[in-house]
């Protein structure tokens, strides 16, 4: 490997691990267990969080999680983005890849991880109307609204810019409505259709103000490296393309004049090159499947 291709492979691993090596000490959690974990080979969420759509996935999910005015109080008034806005990435990659990979106890660990935080995350906001309503990180419609907007971005992500998902987009929504289980979300759609009629749903109560177009701009032009920022730049364009219309202008976001969608694939296939073909938390639950002597392939969602 080359010196240019090495320093840019660390730089990315860095960006979105907070390790240089891309393997920080979780994976190696991952190897360890003692089951197939909630899903395994030829599943779509391993297809699915595998690959490197889920770039721009993280970028659309975050623009339209902002929309909901309780979920964007939590994040304005709880989170650190702006001081740390790569640990939070990093931490949001964390629980992602566990729940994916790992055996079902430190799935359920991460999950619950998630869930301490979100036991502090409470407060109040202004509804579309101009009414004042408390909110928690723990209310099912926060919970139900950041997943369903999740699943949205990464599926619709895989259709843009990844390969045949194993089982189609109804097999995904319906495996990754576990992960919204473990996380305390009631009753997560479970097909393609449902996800979207979910979605759709939460249309009365979604708002624009000045917070969602600060939260817009910051997403925009994170902390990244400055030597990083022009293929960010192009993948926050690509990530824009991919939102239906009705959310890019409750967003005030507009395509870009070029072919975002084009040029974000070009970037996804350079990235891949850089960081080379596999995942080293794919590989550390295929170890841990191999020590148990299991195959896992096309192994079943089990509730």
């Amino acid at each position: 490997m080359g010196s240019f291709t090495q320093v840019w492979r660390s730089r990315i691993l860095s960006a979105f691990t907070g390790t240089t090596t891309g393997r920080p000490n979780w994976v190696q959690q991952i190897e360890e267990g003692d089951d197939a974990g909630w899903f395994g080979p030829g599943s779509a969420a391993w297809t699915v969080h595998g690959g490197m759509a889920t770039l721009p996935s993280g970028i659309r999910a975050l623009l339209m999680q902002t929309l909901h005015p309780g979920a964007m109080a939590g994040v304005h008034d709880w989170s650190r983005y702006k001081e740390d806005p790569l640990g939070r990435l990093s931490g949001t990659i964390q629980w992602l890849i566990s729940v994916t990979f790992s055996a079902r106890a430190m799935a359920v660990d991460e999950s619950s991880r998630v869930g301490r935080f979100h036991d502090r995350v409470r407060g109040t906001y202004l509804d579309v109307h101009g009414i004042e309503r408390a909110y928690s990180a723990g209310d099912p419609e926060l919970l139900s609204w950041v997943h369903v907007v999740f699943t949205d971005a990464f599926l619709g992500s895989q259709l843009t810019w990844g390969g045949p998902i194993p089982g189609g987009p109804d097999r995904y929504v319906s495996e990754w409505a576990k992960a919204g289980e473990l996380v305390g979300v009631a009753d997560p759609p479970r097909s393609h259709a449902e996800l979207k009629e979910r979605l759709h749903a939460f249309d009365p109560v979604l708002k624009s103000d000045e917070r969602v177009a600060e939260a817009v701009h910051f997403i925009r032009s994170p902390g990244l490296p400055r030597a990083m920022m022009p293929y960010y730049r192009i993948l926050f364009a690509g990530a824009v393309a991919s939102i239906p219309r009705e959310y890019r202008r409750r967003l005030g976001l507009r395509r870009a004049w070029w072919p975002a969608i084009t040029a974000t694939g070009l970037v996804l296939r350079v990235v891949g090159r850089i960081l080379g073909t596999g995942s080293t938390s794919e590989d550390a639950a295929r170890r841990r499947l191999a020590r148990l002597g299991i195959d896992g392939v096309g192994t079943p969602l089990q509730s």
